[in-house]
């Protein structure tokens, strides 16, 4: 039930961004400063959360297993999404969209799943992270879409379904974490932490500086260092 709660709290944000973008427009660097902020809050929970808990509780082989095994999976993921066109920007109108925001939001979803079975509560920090990194991509998504003609029911309803998705993802985390042993619970920590450094590398840093230019750093910088406060905190 936790895992529902929160996995719904952080996905929320995915709504929010979608209303967000349909009602007005925003400024790109506005975009890209948020998306800078959760990239390096991001970054802080792969750092702070995931790997430190996994090496803590399996040691170093399992988690380099999963990083590797998490990295290659969202690679060829995003591979798939970008020959629908949904990372090229041409067809940012369509369901190709909403498969990248999938892609994205899973993995991030799933680690809250995982700490919450490992006992540990909620992080606030990685809370904070995804609820931040996805206001700027659902906003940013919507506004395409609605200038391509899409109905704003229609947009909120396509984003309303992905925040479902990635509520149950989290849930998926909760549910695998709790079942499998503490080997397993690593490689767990790992594919995450492996999805979600490609996913930051590939796509969410380079739109972060694309749309913010050079302040993006400041405020990926700034979003590490308040991750890194909350987990110290927690």
């Amino acid at each position: 039930m936790w895992a529902l709660i929160w996995g719904a709290v952080a996905a929320s944000s995915l709504v929010i961004g979608a209303v967000l973008g349909v009602v007005r427009g925003w400024n790109d660097r506005v975009i890209g400063a948020v998306l800078g902020f959760g990239a390096g809050a991001l970054i802080s929970s792969v750092s702070f959360e995931l790997v430190a808990d996994g090496l803590s509780v399996a040691g170093g082989l399992p988690v380099a297993l999963g990083l590797a095994g998490g990295a290659l999976a969202f690679y060829l993921g995003d591979k798939g999404v970008e020959r629908l066109g949904g990372r090229s920007g041409k067809t940012a109108a369509g369901m190709p969209l909403l498969l990248g925001a999938l892609l994205d939001g899973i993995p991030e979803q799933a680690v809250l799943g995982i700490g919450l079975a490992a006992g540990k509560g909620v992080s606030v920090a990685l809370l904070v992270a995804i609820f931040v990194s996805n206001l700027p991509e659902a906003i940013g998504s919507a506004a395409d879409m609605r200038s391509a003609g899409t109905k704003a029911r229609t947009i909120v309803l396509g984003w309303s379904v992905v925040a479902v998705v990635c509520t149950l993802a989290t849930v998926g985390g909760y549910g695998i974490s709790a079942l499998v042993g503490d080997p397993f619970a690593g490689a767990v920590d790992g594919f995450a932490a492996g999805a979600l450094l490609v996913m930051l590398v590939s796509s969410m840093i380079p739109e972060a500086t694309q749309k913010a230019g050079k302040a993006a750093a400041l405020f990926a910088v700034l979003g590490f260092a308040v991750a890194a406060g909350l987990s110290a905190a927690g």
